[in-house]
């Protein structure tokens, strides 16, 4: 049957591969075929990458549009934290150095130092109030105008990859739009100042006055400690190592009066007397050798009795004395139990009753009497004995000659117990200025408190527009194939406009100490005004303000380590009770202080996908790119009109030469701005380069 086909003239399919192969190779139009082949995929694929090539520009235009654009609200995060970090530090560095100043009002010899710290610290209180207004006021302005400043920068960085085939028409909108920050501390109630100003000056005032009257205590305990052991050569100490066996504990000597108190002289004194009462001997055999050591033991006896119980007592606010001058002749000894107290023996003579040193003085010679006084002989109810011829003036005497010159205990016991007397009467005016200073100290731990509660709860919520993401919509102009690509293998027309759609949001980057928005902020800062700036009690303000600013993060632990180093040197010097009270009391106040902790971490704009942050911002139309991007003005490099265009709306332009956000007072005077050029970025994005 084939056969029979083929007689009747029909051609066989097989003939038609005869044409490309033959016995055992292929024919010239095979090999004709498969170059043409070749060379018609090969410059097609060439084109086709060319293509896909000039696609993948505008999508790597499109992510670093998107980036520009999230750089902005990374910049204004930053900003947003410097602002408040400022506020808070500056606050509390005022505090810090204000409460330092009202502690330091009681140190000695440290009044005028304080003042100067009390005064800076105010000052800087009513520079932060300064700042928080204009930091308010800057960081709204800023806000408002962020969607355009977005979309401005991101324009510029699209435009900026312009070639000269190539044009790149796009920008990026800050999604959402709209601001949902919380600045508490720079939209709140200013730190009311005149309270704590008023309550400062006042206990100025009262610490000064009682520092006053302190140096005259100081004086006074001086004098009394002089007289006991402190005066060179001789003293009462070093009389009754002299004078008696008494041990040296009995006897101890202090090397300052600030170490001394009143009561040690009363030891020593009862202490000397106890042994000169046991030990005195006469010093002949004579009568009246033993008529003196009768006086003499009268007089140390009754001193024994005048000191027992006397002692200087400081309690509630009061101090009290019972320390009383002994004799230090016979008119005084007169106005004493030693000429009143019936302790002497009598006989009764022919001639009438008669009084003796001892009831074995040779002139008895009747019967005993009764105990009589010395008064009694110069009231005439008793009569001198002929032989001892013993009276009053005899024991006047016994402390006569040791209290007129200084060789005598008594002579220094009588300069302490004055300048004990003027120190009680001094302290007790102390006491009264202390407490009067003290409730100055409550009022102004008070008005204190009141002011730096100020700066506790919260702290901000930096939500500025674009805080969910920024997205760019770029598109690219149309573009023709290069005349190297155009072959009859594969004729091309070049490529027609296209675009790309990108987003970028902000991801945190870890913050550490060294490592942070602010510990960056304040290098520079530092690197610009220098350190330093010494004011009263604080070495350095600048250095106090920058670990106040770097510890923003915990700022409640990092005000308390920093008042605290400043009032413990102060401690060191000497506060005084009225001191040291307010210092605790200010201390407390400021551990109560709530700061809650604040993320230092920065934030770095990162790729990320553009649906999402549509979603998240509730802008559900950017969904659909494709009519998005046909609405873009191509050419354009106008960024407020390439967002209209999409129906994206912003806030008015704000074309002002420069956006001061805040001026930062620096500790040492001067102000430093904190400024954005907004012309300069809009002129840059309209030269389109």
């Amino acid at each position: 049957m084939g056969r029979a086909g083929e007689q009747t003239g029909r051609p066989c399919a097989h003939w038609g591969i005869d044409l490309f192969i033959e016995e055992g190779a292929y024919t010239t139009v095979a090999s004709a075929v498969a170059m043409l082949m070749v060379l018609a995929l090969l410059f097609s694929a060439t084109l086709a990458v060319w293509s896909a090539g000039r696609s993948g520009d505008v999508q790597a235009n499109a992510d670093t549009t998107a980036l520009a654009g999230a750089n902005v609200v990374s910049s204004y995060h930053t900003v947003a934290m410097v602002l408040d970090a400022c506020a808070l530090s500056m606050g509390l560095a005022g505090f810090a150095m204000t409460g330092v100043g009202m502690i330091g009002a009681f140190v000695p010899g440290a009044q005028s130092a304080a003042a100067k710290t009390l005064d800076a610290g105010i000052d800087m209180l009513e520079a932060r109030n300064t700042f928080v207004t204009s930091a308010s006021r800057g960081l709204k302005t800023l806000e408002g105008s962020l969607p355009y400043l977005v979309a401005a920068n991101a324009t510029r960085a699209s435009t900026a990859q312009n070639t000269e085939s190539i044009t790149y028409t796009g920008s990026a909108l800050a999604a959402p739009s709209t601001s949902a920050s919380e600045f508490p501390a720079l939209e709140g109630d200013q730190i009311a100042l005149d309270d704590l100003t008023q309550e400062s000056q006042e206990l100025e005032q009262a610490a000064e006055d009682l520092s006053q009257i302190s140096e005259e205590v100081a004086a006074k305990k001086e004098a009394a400690w002089l007289a006991d052991c402190g005066r060179d050569g001789r003293n009462m100490q070093e009389r009754a190592a002299r004078l008696s066996g008494i041990a040296a504990e009995d006897n101890p000597d202090f090397a300052s009066s600030t170490v001394w108190e009143p009561n040690v002289a009363l030891e020593r004194a009862r202490a000397y007397y106890r042994w000169r009462y046991e030990h005195d001997e006469p010093e002949g055999q004579g009568v009246e050798a033993r008529a003196d050591v009768a006086a003499r033991h009268a007089f140390y006896g009754y001193a024994l009795q005048m000191l027992e119980d006397a002692q200087v007592v400081e309690r509630d606010g009061v101090i009290t004395s019972t320390v009383e001058l002994l004799p230090k002749n016979t008119d005084e000894v007169r106005r004493t139990k030693l000429y009143t107290d019936a302790v002497w023996p009598s006989s009764v003579e022919d001639d009438g009753l008669t009084l003796h040193f001892s009831s074995s003085c040779p002139g008895v010679a009747g019967a005993q009497g009764p105990l009589i006084a010395l008064a009694s002989i110069e009231e005439g109810s008793a009569r001198e004995c002929p032989v001892c011829k013993f009276g009053v003036g005899d024991v006047g005497k016994a402390p006569a000659a040791s209290t007129s010159i200084d060789n005598g205990f008594e002579y220094h016991l009588r300069a302490y117990t004055l300048a004990l007397d003027e120190y009680v009467a001094a302290r007790q005016r102390e006491l009264d200025e202390q407490a009067r200073a003290r409730g100055e100290a409550e009022q102004a731990g008070s008005a204190f408190e009141q002011a730096i509660s100020a700066l506790s709860g919260k702290r901000p919520r930096i939500a500025p527009p674009g805080r969910n993401g920024c997205i760019a919509l770029v598109v690219a102009s149309a573009v023709d194939s290069p005349d190297e690509l155009e072959t009859p293998f594969a004729a091309s027309e070049g490529i027609a406009g296209r675009g790309a759609i990108s987003a970028a949001a902000l991801a945190p980057d870890r913050a550490t100490r060294e490592n942070n928005v602010l510990s960056s902020f304040f290098s520079s800062l530092e690197e610009r005004v220098g350190s330093g700036g010494a004011v009263g009690l604080v070495d350095s303000v600048m250095d106090l303000w920058g670990e106040l600013l770097v510890s923003y993060g915990e700022a409640g632990a990092g005000v308390d380590k920093a008042f605290g180093d400043i009032v413990d040197g102060l401690e060191g010097l000497g506060l005084g009770p009225v001191g040291s009270w307010l210092s605790e009391r200010l201390q407390g106040i400021v551990r109560a202080l709530g700061i809650e902790p604040v993320d230092l971490s920065q934030r770095k704009p990162v790729l990320t996908d553009s649906a999402h942050v549509a979603q998240a911002s509730g802008m559900q139309g950017y969904v659909n790119v494709q009519t998005v991007l046909r609405d873009i003005p191509a050419g354009s490099t106008d960024p407020e009109a390439i967002v209209r265009a999409v129906g994206y709306a912003v806030e008015d332009r704000i074309m002002s030469m420069e956006l001061t956000v805040a001026e930062i007072p620096l500790p040492g005077g001067g102000a430093l701005p904190l400024t954005v050029r907004v012309r300069d970025i809009a002129s840059l994005v309209g030269e389109g380069t």
